[in-house]
C-alpha cells in the first residue's frame, strides 16, 4: 500500500501521521505549500521571529518525499505584513486561507496520475477544506479517499454557533468563520465527506457530529498525543504547592465564545471573589476594550512558543476550557501534562481526559453556574489540587502521538482487507 498525504500548512497531527506512514512503509509522497530545511545555512541570517516561523514548516521526512506548491501561501503570509490585508480577507481575498486551500487542492489533484504511475499509490489522505479536487480525481483513478475531519462537521458546528450568536449577541463577532462561511464553501465540505472512504476523527464529539447520511462510512477515532516532556525519566510529582495565594485559573486559546470565554467570564463574575486570578492566554478576536468591558479584572497573556506556553501552565492551578465547538482541544492535554486538573465541556472533544473528581470535571456547555460551582470546589479543596494534578499528568501521559499514528494506519489497512 502507498499513500499520498496532503496538507497546505502542516501541524503536529500531520507530522504524527507522516511518521506513522514512514514507519509502516506506506508513505509515497507528502504534499504541502512550504517546507523548510532546518539545516539550511541561510536560515541563520533571518531575524529570530522569522526563523522560528519558517522552522514551523519542517517535517520528519526527507526532501525527496515532499512535493510543494508555495506561491499563494507565500502571498498569504507576506501581503498582510506589508499593509495589504485586503487580499487575504475571509474567502474573498485572492490570498485568503480559503484561496490557498482551494488552489493547493487543485494542484495536488494534478499530481495523482503521475504518482499512481511512479509510486503506485492506492490511497490519498487529505484534510477538511483541502480535499475536494483531490478526492474527485482519486475516485477517477480508483484510489481510496481518507478524510481527516479535525473539528466537528460543519452542520453541527454552524448550528451551535448560530445558537451562541442568538444567546450572547455581544460575543457574536468572536465566533469566527463558522457562521459566515459561504454556501459554496459549505457545499465543498459536504462533497468532501460524500467522497470519503474513511473518516479520521480526533474525539467522540467530532464522530457524533457526522450526519446520519454518512453514518455508514468507516470511521476511526484517534485521540491526539500529549507532550512528552519528562527529561529526567521521572514525573515531577512532588512540586511544592502554595495554598495561600489566589487560585490561578488558566484559559488558553483564541479569545472567543466558540471556546466558551464568555461563559467563563460570567462564571468569574458570579463568584466575585478576590482569591481567584483568571489568566487568559491567546489571540484577540476583538479589541482588548471589549474583553475588559465584559470582565475588568483578568491577566492577559499573549500567544508564545509552545515551550513558553507549557511554562505558563505550570504557574497555574486549574485549566478551564468550556468550549461550545471543537475537534479535540489539544491544549487540554498540554495543560494536564503540566499537572493541571481541568474543567472542560464534552464539546472540547476531550471527554475521555476527565476522570470525574480525579483529573478534573466535566461541565455542561453554556452553563456559567456549573463552571462557577467547580471553580468554587477547587477553592474549597485547595489541598486536593496537587494530587489531582498528579493524576491529570499521569492520565495525559497515556496518550501518545505514536499511538495516534498507529490507530490511523490500522484503519487505513482495514480499507484494503
Amino acid at each position: 500500500m502507498s499513500v499520498f498525504i496532503t496538507h497546505p500548512t502542516g501541524n503536529q497531527n500531520v507530522r504524527a501521521v507522516l511518521k506513522a506512514l514512514v514507519k509502516s512503509g506506506k508513505l509515497a509522497k507528502f504534499g504541502t505549500t512550504l517546507a523548510a530545511d532546518p539545516s539550511a545555512t541561510w536560515l541563520r541570517l533571518l531575524p529570530a521571529g522569522m526563523r522560528q516561523e519558517w522552522l514551523r514548516r519542517t517535517f520528519p521526512i526527507g526532501g525527496d518525499q515532499i512535493w510543494t506548491h508555495p506561491v499563494l501561501e507565500v502571498a498569504r503570509m507576506v501581503l498582510p505584513k506589508i499593509g495589504l490585508s485586503y487580499y487575504a480577507r475571509h474567502e474573498k481575498g485572492m490570498a485568503s486561507v480559503d484561496a490557498v486551500y482551494r488552489n493547493f487542492d487543485m494542484a495536488a489533484s494534478r499530481q495523482l496520475l503521475k504518482l499512481k504511475k511512479e509510486c503506485q499509490i492506492n490511497a490519498v489522505y487529505a484534510y477538511e477544506d483541502g480535499a475536494l479536487a483531490t478526492f474527485i480525481k482519486a475516485k477517477e483513478l480508483g484510489l481510496k479517499c481518507i478524510y481527516d475531519l479535525p473539528i466537528a462537521y460543519w452542520q453541527k458546528g454552524r448550528e451551535l454557533m448560530l445558537q451562541e450568536a442568538a444567546r450572547l449577541p455581544i460575543w457574536a463577532a468572536t465566533l469566527g468563520g463558522g457562521i459566515i462561511d459561504s454556501n459554496e464553501k459549505l457545499d465543498r465540505k459536504t462533497r468532501e465527506l460524500e467522497l470519503a472512504d474513511l473518516i479520521v476523527c480526533p474525539g467522540q464529539f467530532v464522530r457524533d457530529s457526522i450526519p446520519a447520511w454518512a453514518s455508514n462510512k468507516k470511521t476511526v477515532m484517534a485521540p491526539f498525543g500529549s507532550p512528552q516532556l519528562i527529561t529526567d525519566g521521572k514525573l515531577n510529582l512532588n512540586k511544592e504547592y502554595d495554598v495561600t495565594r489566589p487560585l490561578r485559573i488558566l484559559f488558553a486559546g483564541s479569545m472567543g465564545q466558540r471556546k466558551g470565554l464568555g461563559d467563563l467570564f460570567a462564571a468569574i463574575k458570579l463568584l466575585n471573589r478576590k482569591d481567584i486570578e483568571l489568566v487568559v492566554m491567546g489571540s484577540l478576536l476583538a479589541p482588548m476594550e471589549f474583553y475588559r468591558n465584559e470582565l475588568s479584572d483578568f491577566t492577559y497573556e499573549p500567544g508564545r512558543p509552545n515551550e513558553q506556553v507549557l511554562a505558563l501552565m505550570r504557574s497555574c492551578d486549574v485549566f478551564c476550557l468550556p468550549s461550545i465547538v471543537e475537534g479535540r482541544a489539544l491544549v487540554t492535554q498540554e495543560a494536564m501534562s503540566q499537572g493541571l486538573p481541568v474543567i472542560i465541556t464534552a464539546n472540547t472533544g476531550g471527554e475521555d481526559m476527565v476522570i470525574e473528581g480525579v483529573t478534573g470535571f466535566l461541565v455542561p456547555v453554556r452553563s456559567p453556574e456549573a463552571i462557577a460551582q467547580k471553580i468554587n470546589w477547587f477553592i474549597e479543596h485547595r489541598s486536593q489540587i496537587p494530587e489531582m494534578g498528579k493524576m491529570a499528568k499521569l492520565h495525559a501521559q497515556k496518550y501518545t502521538w505514536e499511538n495516534y499514528g498507529m490507530q490511523i494506519i490500522e484503519a487505513i489497512d482495514g480499507l484494503f482487507t
